[in-house]
């Protein structure tokens, strides 16, 4: 799924931080990136410190329930 213009990346992250199976990053290249490990929090943070809005990502859930939270959080905010 793709989320666009993500303005909350805290309560982003919080939210992916309840999933309960694994939740990645994809880029367009096809690199996967964990969401749920700090490293990668981090690294994402750094891309985006500049930029308030993330215009466009693209996220991997393996889990019904996880993408159905995904989902309501970006309906939501």
């Amino acid at each position: 799924m793709t989320f666009t213009n993500m303005n909350n990346i805290d309560k982003f992250f919080e939210t992916v931080d309840k999933c309960e199976g694994k939740v990645e990053l994809v880029t367009e290249q096809g690199d996967r990136f964990n969401l749920k490990s700090t490293l990668t929090k981090y690294v994402i943070f750094v891309k985006i410190i500049s930029n308030c809005i993330v215009p466009s990502v693209r996220i991997k859930t393996y889990n019904y329930a996880d993408a159905q939270r995904l989902l309501n959080f970006m309906a939501n905010n």
